[in-house]
């Protein structure tokens, strides 16, 4: 006689698995890497290329010889986590750089956890903050500027040549560096503010300049709206939902326009902050990374809102001029906690009050 075996629902399975979500990420960062690959060329080719080939490589010898069970690289995981790794990376990184940062992100952030989806964080932003702590002149001092016309469209100068003749911190970077000279805190002490002593006089620094690219950074910050266009694919496609990004950057803009409305002279405007360093990548692609995000509506508008509100206080307070990967990682952890505290009503509980 045969058992019948009753599983718990549900019992409908849908199209979506871990393969088609992980593919639809990467065709949401592709306009990024394409935008990457226009002002940078072929550095930026080889910066995806070999942070992508590193981080499957780790993932397969670790599995292979490590964890000795199925192989899980197909599920294209590691591919999203080497292009991650590669949009939050200077174009001039060098090649033992990328490799340590592959090492990093799958070897322990992601696979010491077990793998896919038990990691409690990010495996991108861990190998980005230890880049940043263990050579910090190469992930800030190399920060560059893109060429002038777009390396690929434009003339065929070598791209060392381009890069060097434009080469310059990032916007937040070079706020810092600034504030702390004598004469532009003499100007700002009588009267004027940041915006006009800095950003107004640099046309790097435009809102339509930041908006479409040309500026120091990461190769992901080219430009901010190929990142968009991104965002409204991932939404379109419903791999991701709204409430982490939007949080996190309108409590980005209310927090920094406080501080800005407090004191111009002393505190960036809303949309320099919006507009500049890793924010959109962050809000957009690591923030809202399933495994290590709330899974209700309360939790991820808990969870971006405290990664909001310690951007801006560590851009405004600490001494990194970037605090988006920071609050990522920090509110990962807070993770678990959030999801205890923001549980949904059971049925029968709302039942039994109607």
């Amino acid at each position: 006689m045969n058992k019948l075996i009753v599983s718990g629902a549900p019992h409908v399975h849908g199209r979506e698995n871990t393969k088609r979500l992980m593919l639809d990420v990467i065709i949401a960062l592709m306009p990024a890497v394409l935008v990457s690959i226009y002002f940078f060329g072929l550095s930026a080719i080889k910066l995806v290329l070999i942070s992508v080939v590193a981080c499957v490589l780790v993932e397969y010898l670790i599995q292979k010889f490590m964890f000795k069970g199925p192989l899980t690289i197909c599920d294209l995981s590691a591919v999203v986590t080497g292009v991650l790794l590669a949009l939050n990376l200077p174009v001039c990184s060098p090649w033992w750089m990328i490799l340590i940062g592959a090492v990093v992100a799958i070897g322990i952030a992601k696979m010491t956890f077990g793998g896919l989806g038990q990691n409690f964080f990010n495996p991108a932003l861990v190998a980005r903050v230890v880049l940043l702590v263990s050579f910090p002149v190469l992930m800030t001092g190399a920060a560059f500027h893109a060429p002038e016309s777009g390396y690929l469209f434009g003339n065929q100068q070598t791209v060392s040549t381009a890069m060097d003749a434009t080469s310059g911190a990032t916007p937040l970077a070079y706020v810092k560096e600034q504030l702390a000279k004598p004469e532009v805190q003499a100007q700002l002490n009588n009267g004027a503010t940041i915006k006009q002593v800095l950003l107004d006089k640099d046309p790097n620094l435009s809102y339509g300049q930041m908006l479409w690219g040309r500026i120091g950074g990461s190769s992901g910050e080219a430009c901010a709206l190929a990142l968009i266009l991104g965002f409204i694919y991932l939404l379109f496609r419903r791999v991701i939902k709204p409430h982490i990004s939007l949080s996190i950057l309108i409590t980005v803009f209310v927090f920094s326009g406080i501080l800005y409305l407090a004191d111009p002279s002393r505190f960036t405007d809303p949309v320099f902050n919006l507009l500049s360093g890793g924010l959109l990548l962050g809000s957009f692609f690591m923030a809202t990374d399933y495994v290590t995000s709330p899974m209700t509506p309360k939790g991820m508008i808990i969870f971006g809102v405290g990664i909001g509100i310690l951007t801006v206080l560590i851009r405004e307070f600490g001494s990194y001029p970037e605090g988006v990967s920071f609050a990522i990682l920090i509110m990962n952890a807070t993770v678990p906690l959030i999801n205890r505290s923001a549980r949904p009503k059971r049925f029968a509980k709302e039942a039994q009050k109607k």
